[in-house]
């Protein structure tokens, strides 16, 4: 069963891209029977003690990072512009309320400004457009001087969604912040915890990357840093099940694991994909496939490292990702940690050699 407390943890996590320092701090609280290092960007890079160092390595792959904002400028009213830190869509963003984290490491509660409907034109009730230079944040100060004196607040300060994880047992449903992808960086943990004692073909490597959402810049240092023949990734994937009819919706929640095919940065490996069929029609394991029009995954980097890394994406379905609230079952999770151990599990020689494709040409 997958720790629901490490996943409330990880999802109430401090984390803007770029500001991942509380989520490692989370990450090495539940990792304590591993080696755990960092490097200066906020990468985790996690190995069993028994590691080798001789046998094909998997890298178990998921970003630390969370769609944020930062503070860009303080205006002499004491509003504060923002920028982004990843993509949340701005309608999404009025009425919220954010924590801003200032320099002494201070969370400082403020409002993403919506003008009351009472101060607005007719032509502005029916106008849904947003620039993000016109959103700002009211923590309650008066005058520039008010918020940068006694909320120590700064131009360059990250800001994040103020929301606190809750779980629905009766329903086995998540709901919390973040899930895109601090559920991936779960199912690491929980993956590497289940495959510990076992005697594997494969060394197995967890890479927590930071900066994901502003363009997968972590995962271009972990998967030079790790250099592995094969490599597996999670993430918190958009749940459509509530915009999609039933046929046409390929993240839905308590359907399983999501088998990603293709993005718009990556085209899977074919016989990766054809093992975890496999797996999931032999051990019971609940898994759909997406075939993905957009988005993208650390894939797009870890797959062109080297010689060419095959990839397995697997996604939990996370209903409203990059915006303040998220939903996802908890049974989806536990599909994937199931998956990717089997999958590692069933990792011999010949299986090995079929996904690198080493005797496509014998």
């Amino acid at each position: 069963m997958v720790d629901l407390k490490l996943i409330e943890d990880l999802s109430n996590a401090f984390g803007p891209s770029g500001f991942e320092e509380d989520v490692c701090r989370v990450v090495k609280k539940y990792t304590g029977d591993f080696d755990l290092v960092n490097d200066a960007m906020c990468n985790l890079y996690l190995r069993n003690r028994n590691f080798s160092g001789k046998k094909p390595v998997i890298m178990l792959d998921a970003h630390l990072d969370e769609c944020g904002m930062m503070v860009q400028s303080i205006l002499e009213n004491g509003m504060i512009s923002i920028i982004m830190l990843g993509g949340f869509h701005l309608t999404s963003l009025p009425a919220h309320s954010v924590l801003i984290r200032n320099e002494k490491g201070e969370d400082i509660k403020g409002i993403i400004g919506s003008k009351p409907v009472h101060f607005l034109t007719d032509r502005e009730k029916n106008d849904c457009s947003l620039e993000i230079e016109k959103l700002y944040v009211d923590v309650g100060a008066s005058s520039r001087q008010e918020v940068m004196e006694d909320y120590g607040i700064r131009p360059g300060d990250p800001i994040m969604p103020d929301v606190t994880f809750s779980y629905d047992e009766k329903h086995g449903i998540c709901f919390g912040k973040a899930f895109d992808n601090r559920l991936g960086c779960a199912c690491i943990v929980e993956t590497m915890k289940e495959l510990i004692n076992d005697d594997l073909h494969v060394d197995v490597v967890g890479a927590f990357a930071s900066q994901e959402e502003v363009g997968m810049r972590g995962a271009t240092v972990t998967s030079q840093q790790v250099k592995p023949d094969l490599a597996i990734v999670f993430e918190g994937s958009p749940a459509d099940d509530y915009f999609f009819a039933e046929g046409l919706a390929q993240g839905s929640l308590k359907k399983g694991v999501q088998i990603r095919h293709m993005d718009r940065s990556y085209i899977s490996n074919g016989e990766f994909i054809r093992l975890a069929h496999q797996i999931g029609d032999e051990k019971g394991i609940k898994y759909q496939d997406a075939v993905r029009r957009g988005g993208s995954t650390n894939a797009a980097k870890i797959s062109l490292t080297n010689q060419a890394v095959p990839v397995l994406v697997l996604g939990i379905p996370s209903r409203y990702v990059h915006s303040h609230y998220n939903f996802c079952a908890m049974e989806d999770v536990e599909s994937a940690v199931r998956m990717a151990a089997e999958v590692i599990r069933s990792l011999d020689e010949n299986a090995i050699s079929t996904i690198l494709k080493k005797d496509m040409l014998v």
